[in-house]
C-alpha cells in the first residue's frame, strides 16, 4: 500500500487540473497565445506545459504520446530530457491551438487516472504529487502572466470581474520579539520540494519583526520622501536598475493628474492604501527597509517568527480574488515577501536523481528568497517552510516586504 492514499491522489489531481482550465477559461484565443516579455510564458503554454510534466516523467515508456513534437514544443528547461522551443519565443507557437491544448490534457488526465486506478509503486506516486504542486505553481505563474499581459494594453482590460474595494488606511506598525537561540527550519513532514530541507538547526539572534507587511500607505510615504532618487538608499545594482528602467514606483502603478491609479485582474482603479504593496523588486524592499531605519528578515528569522503566526487559508486562489485583501497579522496569504537571503542551498542538500532533479537546485545562484504565499497562490500549496525565489530586479510576481530589526 502507498503511504499516500490513491483515491485522494486521484481527488487532487483531477481537481488541480480543472482548476488550471477554470484560471483559463475567461480567456480568448489570442489571450492564452500572446506573450508580454520574455520571462513571461503564454497561458496556452502554461496548460501544455504542465501537461508535458505528466506524460514525460509520470507515464512512462509504455505510454504513447499524444504528439511527438509536443516534447519540444513543451519542455521548460530540464536539459536532459533534450532540446526545447526558445523560451523568449514561446509567442510564436500558434500551433496547437488552445482546443488542441485542452484535448491534449483530455488525454493525459485519462492516462494518469487510470494509472493512479492501477495501485503503482511509490515511485509514481511520488511523482504525481510532485506533477500536483509543479501545476499549482504554474497556476499562479499563470495569473502573473496574464496579468503582465493585459496591463500592456492600451485599456487596462480585466481579467476578472469583482466588486471595487473600499478605501482603507493602514494599521499602525508595530514590531514583536522573537527570541535568539537554536532553531530548527525546514520541511519536516508531508509534501515539500527539494529546496526546502535536510531541516537543520540555526542559530539566531534576538530580532524583532513587523506585525503585517508594508503597505500601499507606507510605500506612498517612502516615494514622497524622495525614495526613487536618493543613491544612499539603495544598493549600487538596484540604483542603477532606477536608473536604468526608470523606476519611480511600484510596477502597475501611475499617476494620472495626481491620483494615482493602479492596474489590478480586475482592471484600472485607484490606490487602496491599507492594502499590501505589491510588484516591488528585491532592490526595491531593500531600499524601502533602509529608509523605514529597519531591514528585511532574513528568511531563516522569517520561518521562526512565522511559525507562531495563523496563515490566512481558504482564500487563496479564489477566482473572484486574484489581488491582496487589507493588510493584516498573517505572515502567509497575501503577498510573497522578500527577504534579506540569497537562494542558496542548506546545509547536506542533494538534488533529486534524474531528470526532475534540474526543478530547484541548478538556480541556487542570483537569486533571492521570497517567504510566504500570494493571494494568487493555490490554497493548500502554502506552508511556512516554502522557498520562493526570484532575480532581485523581477516584478511582476505578487511580491512585497514585511520589516525586521
Amino acid at each position: 500500500m502507498s503511504l499516500v492514499g490513491t483515491l485522494s491522489l486521484t481527488d487532487r489531481f483531477a481537481q488541480t487540473r480543472a482548476l488550471t482550465e477554470g484560471l483559463a477559461a475567461p480567456l480568448s484565443a489570442e489571450d492564452q497565445t500572446a506573450q508580454s516579455m520574455p520571462d513571461a510564458s503564454p497561458t496556452k503554454w502554461h496548460r501544455a506545459h504542465t501537461t508535458w510534466f505528466f506524460e514525460e516523467f509520470v507515464l512512462g515508456d509504455d505510454y504513447e504520446s499524444y504528439d511527438a513534437s509536443f516534447r519540444f514544443l513543451f519542455n521548460s528547461y530540464y536539459e536532459a530530457v533534450g532540446p526545447r522551443h526558445p523560451r523568449p519565443e514561446r509567442g510564436l507557437v500558434t500551433r496547437p491551438g488552445i482546443e488542441e491544448v485542452g484535448r491534449y490534457r483530455q488525454h493525459v488526465n485519462a492516462a494518469v487516472e487510470e494509472l493512479l486506478a492501477m495501485d503503482p509503486s511509490e515511485a509514481v506516486l511520488t511523482l504525481v504529487e510532485l506533477g500536483i504542486n509543479h501545476e499549482q505553481q504554474h497556476q499562479e505563474l499563470l495569473v502573473m502572466d496574464i496579468k503582465h499581459l493585459l496591463s500592456r494594453h492600451a485599456f487596462g482590460p480585466a481579467y476578472i470581474s469583482r466588486p471595487d474595494d473600499q478605501p482603507a488606511t493602514s494599521a499602525p506598525l508595530s514590531f514583536r520579539g522573537v527570541s535568539g537561540g537554536i532553531h530548527s527550519v525546514g520541511a519536516t513532514g508531508g509534501f515539500s520540494f527539494d529546496n526546502e530541507g535536510p531541516r537543520h538547526q540555526v542559530l539566531l539572534q534576538d530580532f524583532e519583526i513587523a506585525d503585517r507587511a508594508v503597505t500601499v500607505e507606507d510605500w506612498l510615504a517612502f516615494m514622497a520622501d524622495g525614495g526613487y532618487k536618493r543613491p544612499d538608499l539603495w544598493l549600487s545594482d538596484g540604483w542603477h536598475a532606477v536608473q536604468r528602467e526608470g523606476w519611480r514606483c511600484p510596477d502597475y502603478w501611475w499617476d494620472v493628474d495626481g491620483t494615482w491609479l493602479t492596474f489590478t485582474t480586475a482592471g484600472v482603479r485607484p490606490l487602496v492604501l491599507g492594502e499590501p504593496v505589491i510588484h516591488v523588486s528585491f532592490f526595491e524592499a531593500d531600499a524601502y527597509a533602509r529608509w523605514a531605519g529597519a531591514r528585511l528578515p532574513t528568511e531563516l528569522e522569517w520561518e521562526v517568527a512565522a511559525a507562531d503566526v495563523e496563515p490566512r487559508r481558504g482564500q487563496l486562489l479564489d477566482p473572484g480574488r486574484l489581488h491582496p485583501g487589507l493588510a493584516g497579522d498573517h505572515m502567509v496569504g497575501d503577498v510573497w515577501e522578500w527577504t534579506a537571503s540569497q537562494y542558496l542551498p542548506y546545509p547536506g542538500f542533494t538534488p533529486v536523481a534524474g531528470a526532475v532533479g534540474e526543478y530547484n537546485g541548478k538556480f541556487m545562484n542570483d537569486q533571492h528568497v521570497l517567504r510566504g504565499a500570494s493571494c494568487a497562490t493555490p490554497a493548500g500549496h502554502e506552508r511556512i517552510t516554502y522557498r520562493n525565489f526570484f532575480p532581485a530586479p523581477s516584478r511582476w510576481a505578487f511580491s512585497g516586504l514585511r520589516l525586521a530589526r
